[in-house]
């Protein structure tokens, strides 16, 4: 491989990503009584915005790192110790 090669950036699926992370917040604001129904019952219920936490954060994370990847910004890399 030459040194020039580089990673295909993530467009599609920042995109997609995007659109899909949008849409949650647009579920989630549009329907808040029924959340807040379900969502303060207990019992087998409590687990509800547990899970709904983690759809968040893994679909809004992948579309912000997928994001700061297609601007060129990279976690800096570990320099091994000698």
């Amino acid at each position: 491989m030459s040194d020039s090669y580089e990673k295909k950036k993530p467009y599609g699926k920042t995109a997609i990503l995007g659109v899909a992370a949008a849409g949650l917040y647009g579920a989630l604001l549009s329907n808040q009584d029924v959340i807040n129904n379900y969502f303060g019952k207990g019992g087998m219920f409590a687990i509800l915005p547990i899970i709904t936490a983690f759809i968040f954060s893994f679909i809004h994370g992948t579309f912000t790192g997928n994001f700061w990847t297609i601007l060129g910004i990279e976690a800096k890399k570990k320099r091994e110790g000698k």
